[in-house]
């Protein structure tokens, strides 16, 4: 159960979250690095967490964009 650390609400949004990683990745805007984001619904303090990669996915993002 979800608690925040800030006001100790119990509602939440999640969602997510990408970035580039290194020279290679920033060169042709590949956002290889994934996070998910909890959210409290009522001050808005987030929280970041980092996802795991699936294999391929990397590539796969790179030509869908």
């Amino acid at each position: 159960m979800y608690k925040c650390a800030k006001c100790g609400c119990t509602e939440y949004e999640q969602d997510q979250m990408r970035a580039t990683g290194g020279v290679f990745a920033k060169m042709f805007d590949i956002q290889n690095k994934k996070f998910v984001t909890v959210s409290c619904k009522e001050c808005g303090y987030t929280e970041i967490y980092k996802k795991k990669n699936r294999r391929g996915s990397n590539i796969a993002d790179w030509f869908i964009g």
